[in-house]
């Protein structure tokens, strides 16, 4: 597929997700240009010595939800639908001025389509406790928010849920291709940590973290 093909196909993905309805105005940022890569120009790396070698580099873990479809605002929207949310842990601040954050998303996701469409989701930063709760939201084809205590963020609405060091109340700035990846670039529009406890720390401050293919946590 040539550079125009290459463009077409990504305008052709990102209007299939709809317009996001955001909760206000937004000033997007210029898009970049599309470009494909020639297969004379791949690099020989191997995926899997792709992903041991960058799986030395520790990163937080992070849920991101979108609340469920309204029907009284999307007459096609499903009724019983459920919120949405998959586990990420491609995630980092980007701009202090505006503050925008962003994360990265497969663009074989089940779940981003349902987040484009909402156009707001909820970044929920996990705990060092949190594991499994990341495990559920891994998989699909289940209802991930089974059992899972979380209340609506204040602006979007989106699942904040319990137990989480950090959570960032967003809106859909900006979606840009990234390979077989795309790049969501969130507006944030609320943000917070939990209560200190009586200690002066959060109930859950220590983060979860993933290296070389596992769960850690940070020990001060």
């Amino acid at each position: 597929m040539g550079h125009a093909g290459m463009a077409a196909a990504a305008v052709r993905y990102l209007r299939s997700a709809g317009e996001p309805r955001t909760a206000g105005p937004v000033e997007p940022l210029p898009r970049p240009d599309l470009r494909a890569v020639g297969d004379d120009e791949r690099a020989p790396v191997d995926p899997a010595e792709f992903r041991r070698v960058l799986g030395n580099f520790a990163t937080g873990v992070t849920v991101i939800t979108a609340p469920a479809p309204d029907p009284a605002a999307d007459p096609e929207a499903d009724p019983g639908a459920t919120p949405a949310g998959f586990a990420c842990q491609s995630f980092a601040a980007l701009s202090l001025d505006p503050p925008l954050i962003a994360f990265m998303v497969a663009r074989t996701s089940t779940t981003w389509p349902r987040i484009a469409r909402a156009g707001v989701f909820c970044v929920n930063v996990l705990g060092a406790h949190q594991g499994d709760l990341c495990r559920g939201f891994a998989v699909s084809g289940s209802d991930k928010f089974a059992g899972v205590a979380h209340e609506p963020s204040p602006v979007s609405g989106s699942p904040r849920l319990e137990g989480a060091t950090a959570w960032i109340d967003c809106a859909v700035h900006a979606v840009h291709t990234g390979g077989d990846h795309l790049i969501v670039v969130g507006r944030v529009r609320a943000l917070g940590t939990p209560a200190p406890g009586p200690d002066g720390n959060g109930p859950a401050d220590a983060p979860l973290l993933f290296h070389r293919g596992r769960f850690g946590h940070f020990t001060p």
